[in-house]
């Protein structure tokens, strides 16, 4: 993780939300529900008749890949790993292992608060299923839904949680930059993958829309996982996605019934 100041052994005695939804073992607890019902959406609801998977998501696959030599269960590694990175994380710094139940309806709040901004954002440049880059029409709400909490999992822990940390570390800890502009182009640099991952491509001028959403939508993300952590840019963008992939479109056909 990009060092924020709190991250260290003074820190480790900050006991306020601010510290606390920072750490590791709230963050695993408060992430734990939604890797469950993504593992429990994709036998359920995005897997074939046959028992073959037809939908995942992209970052998803991409890690599942990289655990394929694990045979048939590497579909599932992805998530355990993110569990072991976290716990890991955990024992390294030494905390507590005490959970604060106020802190992770916080951190549910919190995530919610941080969506609204940009959902106001997708509106205003009219692009309501801007992340609805899998998932088809005739998809169930449960699919989408799905989709929407894997989308917040997978594509954060590669882009943000992955990504943007080794950027900063090759930026600030080979390269020798200073931190807040190292970190600065570990937001961009990560930013234009995500665009580019959504495909996109930055040089074509009939995309520019696209172009600028999903680069300002990488860079908030970036943003908010910087002054947040890993746990609040999750839910982040899984709730906004919910919100464009499953209420926004129930909202539209109430509407027009």
């Amino acid at each position: 993780m990009p060092p924020r100041g709190r991250h260290t052994t003074l820190a480790r005695k900050d006991e306020s939300y601010t510290a606390l939804s920072d750490r590791p073992l709230h963050v695993l607890v408060f992430l734990l529900p939604l890797i469950a019902l993504y593992e429990i959406g994709l036998v359920f609801f995005l897997s074939s008749p046959d028992g073959t998977f037809r939908e995942t998501i992209l970052a998803h696959n991409t890690l599942s890949r990289f655990f394929q030599t694990f045979g048939p269960g590497s579909l599932y590694l992805p998530g355990i790993a993110l569990i072991v990175v976290l716990v890991l994380w955990h024992l390294i710094r030494r905390d507590r292992w005490s959970v604060r139940p106020s802190v992770l309806f916080g951190m549910a709040a919190e995530s919610v608060l941080w969506m609204f901004p940009l959902l106001v954002f997708g509106l205003i440049m009219s692009m309501e299923a801007a992340l609805a880059t899998t998932g088809g029409s005739g998809d169930s709400w449960q699919a989408k839904a799905t989709l929407s909490i894997g989308a917040g999992l997978y594509e954060e822990l590669l882009f943000r949680l992955l990504m943007l940390t080794a950027l900063h570390a090759i930026l600030h800890d080979v390269l020798g930059m200073k931190d807040q502009p190292a970190a600065a182009l570990a937001v961009v640099g990560s930013a234009v993958a995500f665009c580019v991952y959504h495909g996109v491509s930055p040089l074509d001028a009939a995309q520019l829309p696209r172009t600028i959403f999903y680069t300002v939508a990488g860079l908030y993300f970036g943003v908010v996982f910087l002054l947040r952590g890993f746990g609040i840019v999750v839910a982040t963008h899984a709730f906004y996605d919910l919100m464009v992939l499953v209420v926004v479109p129930v909202l539209k056909g109430r509407s027009a019934g």
